[in-house]
């Protein structure tokens, strides 16, 4: 039965045109995934959904017949629920309150809330949701991510207690494991078989094409706002995905080498140790990626961040090319030659009201000064075309707002003021997540151009495949330590994983 029908959605924001014949159709009892590029309109097309965008022509309809949502409120009562991977949680209340926020809690005598009966309701909705873990008294500022992300469906899955609302029946999830670890993935994708099960619709928003693989019955890929094929996951190639996202031929999903590693050292860490690393060492050689991986908090991100002095001080030793360096914050890396890109770069990488331009001259202001008081902002503009034509940014000048960038091309722009600065080593925390595939391969293949010069790549990320196939050699860390260094020579994800977990897979490196 069909739940959602969309047909030929138009949309244009101010002449630059976000949908264009964009179509949709989702039954109950099946996970729909929609796919595309960043900018192919998928989240235009979630927002008309969700009442906050108006379209300029298409149809809705829900159990065949047609709709105008033109609120979220309407489309609350409609029956369609919205889950970001920009969680809305109250951290300071707990996690029964946040399931029932919006709604009468039970009261004794009809005065005093009855907090015991609030809190069976909420263990009962949860119990539901095959989540029992979750303490329904425990205060959503301790609980992961993905628990909150688990919460939050559960307060979607009672919506319809508020006054009009429907039973929901769509599920829209936009990017949900994002910044989840891969246990916590596995907990969401148990969840939304059972909202399958009980005959929901899920449209299912992501990059990750093994996990939609795994997870949907069906396909909807968009391109240029634009619809261009829907097809049956059982039987489908993640090649011919990947090749209908970009719209052109995508021979191999990862670029291959382009020159062997040198002998010589880029970078040596020695003896590292901080309130939660222990003595970590390791070298990186000149024209090699070295991967690191764990699981989520084994130490792996927090290397990186340790060698930069991100979060403060550590001992043991760093060295360059041989020669010690003292680092005590990112900007010391920089002008020692280390370009240190973060997880979050949003938060910590760039100034998103400013332009391509200005983040990328950021770090290197002074090559840019005119007679120590005047910026060159010809030059400055010259250098941002220059780096962007290299990264293969796409964007409509070097003044644009980054902000008004993709995910993908943000990124791009980080990785543009990293190379400004010549670096010889870079230190990367997860740089493709939440990427789309087509800028994904773009920065796999400047990672192999920058090697095939001689630099060190040192690639922290819980991608495994990433690693697998990018990297020369990997460390696993538990627990702040390093477990073991292996080749990726001979390597598979599955092997990969069980080293993660503390299984044998292969001798070390």
């Amino acid at each position: 039965m069909t739940l959602l029908s969309i047909r030929d959605l138009d949309k244009s924001f101010a002449g630059a045109r976000a949908l264009g014949g964009a179509s949709l159709e989702v039954r109950a009892g099946e996970v729909h995934a929609l796919m595309g590029e960043n900018g192919a309109g998928k989240s235009t097309l979630i927002k008309v959904l969700a009442g906050v965008v108006k379209p300029d022509a298409g149809t809705i309809e829900i159990d065949g017949a047609p709709v105008a949502i033109a609120s979220p409120a309407e489309a609350l009562r409609l029956g369609l629920r919205f889950i970001h991977q920009e969680l809305s949680v109250v951290p300071h209340l707990s996690v029964a309150e946040n399931i029932f926020l919006g709604r009468d809690y039970p009261r004794r005598w009809g005065v005093w809330i009855d907090w015991d009966g609030l809190n069976r309701r909420a263990a009962a909705v949860l119990a539901g949701l095959g989540v029992s873990h979750i303490q329904p008294a425990r205060k959503m500022a301790r609980l992961s991510v993905g628990d909150q992300m688990l919460v939050k469906i559960a307060a979607a899955f009672q919506d319809a207690s508020l006054e009009g609302g429907a039973p929901a029946r769509l599920y829209v999830m936009d990017e949900p494991t994002a910044a989840l670890s891969a246990e916590e993935s596995q907990r969401l994708f148990a969840v939304i078989r059972r909202l399958r099960a009980a005959g929901a619709g899920i449209v299912y928003v992501s990059h990750r094409l093994d996990e939609v693989m795994e997870l949907a019955d069906r396909l909807t890929v968009l391109r240029d706002g634009s619809t261009v094929a829907t097809r049956d996951i059982a039987g489908l190639q993640k090649l011919e995905v990947i090749e209908l996202m970009i719209g052109r031929r995508f021979a191999e999903g990862y670029p291959p080498r382009l020159a062997p590693v040198s002998d010589e050292v880029a970078l040596g860490v020695e003896h590292l140790s901080t309130a939660y690393l222990q003595d970590v060492s390791f070298e990186v050689r000149k024209g090699e990626i070295l991967g690191l991986a764990g699981l989520e908090g084994a130490g792996q991100s927090e290397v990186i961040r340790a060698i930069v002095g991100a979060d403060g001080g550590h001992d043991g030793a760093v060295s360059l090319a041989g020669r010690p360096v003292r680092i005590e914050e990112p900007v010391s890396a920089w002008q020692k030659g280390l370009a240190f890109l973060p997880r979050e770069r949003r938060q910590e990488a760039l100034v998103p009201s400013a332009s391509i331009a200005g983040n990328v001259s950021l770090p290197h202001l002074d090559d840019l000064v005119r007679f120590g008081l005047v910026l060159d902002r010809a030059a400055e503009a010259e250098q941002a075309v220059e780096l962007g034509r290299q990264v293969k940014l796409k964007a409509k000048g070097p003044r644009q707002k980054v902000r008004e960038l993709s995910g993908g091309n943000q990124q791009k722009v980080v990785f543009a003021r990293a190379i400004a600065g010549k670096p010889e080593v870079l230190l990367l925390d997860e740089p493709t997540r939440g990427v789309d595939v087509g800028a994904r391969y773009d920065i796999h293949a400047l990672l192999r151009e920058l090697t095939a010069e001689g630099k060190a790549v040192v690639l922290a990320s819980s991608d495994l495949p990433e690693l697998v196939y990018m990297a020369d050699r990997v460390i696993v860390f538990r627990d702040g330590k390093v477990a073991t260094t292996v080749s990726t020579e001979g390597l598979d994800q599955a092997g990969l994983a069980a080293l993660c977990f503390g299984a044998p897979a292969a001798p070390s490196a």
